[in-house]
């Protein structure tokens, strides 16, 4: 089988050893403190064989909470904690970005003290529940933002970034997929505001556009990536214009020297069946940046995407949970673990599931 995924590359001043990534994966073991912790220090340098390590999902603030036990770097000593990841995996030679979130609608008001999520328009997630601080509750209707507080949750992106760099990072991804507030603005199924934040699609970008430049106000813009999900269907999204919309953003993103567009092409997370899926071919003509695919690649399919030059990068997310040495396993073409039991995929069970899976 063709190497290629295992070249190295150069990711503008980042010299990566291959073009495996971790993919960002919520786990949950931050404790109900948020705080990043040394099991957390040994999951991400087990794996920092990858040419790139991506955080799983960190909330910006108390706000963008939606998650149980899951980290967050809106305070200093959360910002503090995190070094102790950074620097594990820099003692072993990898590269690692903290992925920034806020969770918007998908959230529920027993995150927040009572009040509820907040969100572009007041349009509830169809869903069965969500898993909250009480146990398993209804999903919501959240509160529409008002036009005033949208700069206030720019500047949160910005301080987190800014905590993130103190934290020893390489750089930041900004999480705007699988139906979080950033995706949420994007997309006209969630998306029904008046204002200069919705109707349009260069309205419906404004957000992600706004975020990206406070974020590069602290990072050069090389240090940032990007994450979309055009096809996804997680958190109750699809769009019947999602083509028209996710082209428009990409050729927005084109334009800023990024670091890379991560797009979660695949569909292992389910599909809108609102048309043809937008693949990494089609992305390739709208942005000519690094590009990163993810969802459900195998060694294979991820050989044959860099090879075409349709991607860069290829991100590997449950291969990577029961395979800490994922990279030396494509290496010798050696069998893989079998795959986690999913109850310990999110469950705060400690090491179990997290950090005891044996390598060659």
């Amino acid at each position: 089988m063709s190497k290629a995924l295992l070249s190295p590359y150069t990711l503008h001043d980042l010299e990566l050893r291959n073009r495996v990534v971790l993919a960002p994966m919520t786990r949950s073991r931050a404790g109900k403190e948020r705080l990043a912790n040394a099991m957390m220090a040994e999951y991400y340098s087990q794996r920092a064989s990858a040419g790139l390590i991506i955080t799983e999902a960190t909330t910006i603030s108390e706000q963008a909470n939606g998650w149980n036990e899951s980290p967050g770097v809106y305070t200093d000593e959360m910002a503090q904690a995190w070094r102790q990841v950074t620097d594990a995996v820099h003692a072993k030679g990898g590269a690692i970005f903290l992925q920034l979130w806020h969770c918007g609608r998908a959230s529920h008001c027993s995150f927040h003290g009572g009040e509820p999520a907040v969100a572009p328009s007041a349009i509830a997630i169809n869903g069965d529940y969500i898993h909250t601080p009480n146990g398993k509750e209804a999903y919501e209707t959240p509160r529409a933002l008002e036009t005033a507080e949208i700069p206030g949750i720019v500047e949160d992106y910005r301080r987190a970034a800014e905590r993130a760099k103190h934290a020893g990072f390489d750089g930041v991804e900004i999480h705007a997929a699988n139906g979080y507030l950033l995706d949420q603005f994007l997309q006209s199924k969630t998306n029904q505001r008046s204002d200069r934040y919705g109707g349009s699609t260069a309205n419906r970008y404004r957000l992600l556009g706004e975020v990206i430049e406070a974020v590069c106000s602290v990072w050069p813009s090389q240090c940032i990536g990007v994450r979309l999900s055009p096809n996804g269907v997680f958190n109750d999204m699809g769009s019947s214009d999602y083509r028209e919309q996710f082209s428009y953003v990409a050729r927005q993103l084109d334009r800023l020297d990024l670091a890379y567009l991560h797009v979660m092409d695949g569909l292992a997370f389910g599909f809108h069946e609102l048309g043809e899926p937008m693949g990494l071919a089609e992305f390739r003509q709208l942005f000519h940046g690094p590009l990163m695919g993810n969802c459900g690649y195998e060694q294979s399919c991820a050989e044959a995407a860099i090879a075409s030059g349709n991607a860069d990068l290829i991100a590997f997310g449950r291969p990577f949970i029961s395979n800490p040495d994922l990279v030396e396993r494509f290496a010798r073409d050696a069998e893989l673990n079998p795959l986690a039991d999913m109850k310990d995929w999110y469950s705060p069970t400690g090491a179990t599931g997290y950090i005891d899976f044996p390598c060659l």
